[in-house]
């Protein structure tokens, strides 16, 4: 495991944090879930166009985006009705070794990146506790990662994720404009289908 430097206070990556079996572990984990609150493409604010990545979430809630609602957390899937799925706990042994926060996320937001799916540079400021970390877990194919600042069309710069890696967006990070400029299809057999999954880890309310 290390630990990259010469990057943004607060920003930590722990590169190969889950080993092989964890990483499969958590995959089945993943795929249980999508069974039970399947992908959908949620729609930009002002033009309603369907963004490349799938999405899901698990936990009490999950982030949704559509022209009518834009930006926002609900309690349950927007095809289905239904709650949210519980975080898997591989997950949340994650969040409890590298987040340093006293407590749990409320948010498992699960990206499924295929073929030409990226993730243009954004800042995760839909929550209130903005004191918690954003934690994200990648698993199956590499990833090219652009990480900013905290405004918009400055100076950035672009680190590979690999499956097991773990990022930590924290202290002056938390609100560091970020993104997946695209995948590296074929560099991972672990997502059956293949493609890379992203699971994002979030507080979303202040505790009380």
């Amino acid at each position: 495991m290390t630990v990259a430097a010469a990057l943004p206070e607060g920003f930590r990556l722990y590169s190969g944090l889950l080993d092989r079996p964890a990483q499969q572990g958590l995959a089945n984990a993943v795929q249980d879930l999508l069974a039970r609150a399947p992908v959908y493409h949620a729609t930009m604010p002002k033009s309603g166009r369907p963004m490349s990545v799938a999405m899901t979430n698990a936990g009490r809630l999950g982030w949704y985006s559509d022209r009518a609602g834009g930006y926002r957390y609900v309690e349950r899937h927007p095809q289905t009705g239904r709650p949210w799925p519980a975080i898997p706990a591989a997950a949340l042994a994650v969040w409890r070794q590298v987040a340093g926060y006293p407590h749990d996320p409320e948010c498992c937001l699960v990206n499924l990146y295929r073929d030409a799916a990226k993730m243009g540079l954004h800042q995760d400021r839909d929550e209130a506790a903005l004191d918690a970390p954003v934690v994200s877990i990648s698993l199956g194919d590499d990833a090219l990662f652009r990480l900013g600042g905290t405004s918009r069309g400055g100076a950035t710069r672009s680190l590979k994720l690999a499956s097991g890696d773990v990022l930590v967006l924290g202290g002056a990070a938390r609100l560091a404009y970020h993104g997946i400029d695209r995948i590296l299809p074929g560099s991972s057999r672990l997502i059956a289908g293949g493609g890379r999954i992203n699971l994002t880890l979030r507080r979303v309310t202040q505790p009380h």
